[in-house]
């Protein structure tokens, strides 16, 4: 992360995380002050581009922003908040931890975390604003590699293919596997495997 030239600088943080809809893993956000000298090309909601130019851009993003962090709110405290609390916190995490203070933070959504600077909710903010849509390649692309090393730690389920997402695959696994450490279990689909004595027994939960 590098800091800018000078205090006076309007400094703008985009903000944005990836990871609410998974039936596992973490949340994580991403905070990112564009340097205005240095353009990216490319930038774009997460969604619309392939893998390969996520971690491109995501590259370029680390090497050229003025500033960059990162907020992560694990399955366990995605429990005990709600998924909406524990995305405005990994975002209040991210925007915190930035290396530069913001003066301004434009967050994709229509809910803003608490924050020290000012901050504007954009809807689909992620689509038009460079600097959100540069957040949104960084918090996916860095929830993408932690979710293919668990995939390691807990073979069976298929996390570094669907990462976590709700896919017939990985529902599928939740039957015959049961539920892991890293699994949300306030969310339906885990919480039905956990009460419903009449699915396949699975393994035993395992520690964290």
């Amino acid at each position: 992360m590098r800091s800018g030239p000078g205090e006076d600088r309007d400094l703008v943080a985009g903000v944005d995380e990836a990871g609410r809809g998974p039936l596992a893993g973490p949340v994580i956000a991403a905070a990112v002050i564009l340097d205005p000298a240095r353009p990216l090309r490319g930038l774009k909601d997460s969604k619309v581009l392939t893998p390969a130019v996520r971690r491109r851009l995501a590259d370029q993003i680390r090497q050229h922003a003025l500033a960059w962090a990162i907020g992560r709110v694990d399955n366990e405290d995605i429990d005990r908040l709600n998924i909406l609390n524990a995305s405005l916190l990994a975002m209040r995490l991210a925007v915190t931890a930035l290396a530069v203070a913001p003066r301004r933070a434009l967050i994709d959504g229509n809910r803003c975390p608490e924050l020290e600077c000012e901050a504007v909710a954009m809807v689909r903010g992620d689509q038009f604003v460079p600097a959100i849509s540069a957040a949104s390649i960084l918090a996916k692309v860095h929830r993408d590699e932690e979710m293919i090393v668990l995939d390691l730690r807990y073979p069976g389920y298929g996390f570094a293919i669907h990462k976590g997402y709700p896919t017939p695959q990985h529902l599928e696994a939740l039957r015959k596997l049961g539920i892991c450490a890293i699994h949300r279990r306030s969310f339906a689909p885990v919480r039905a495997i956990l009460e419903n004595p009449g699915l396949p027994p699975g393994h035993p939960v395992i520690p964290g």
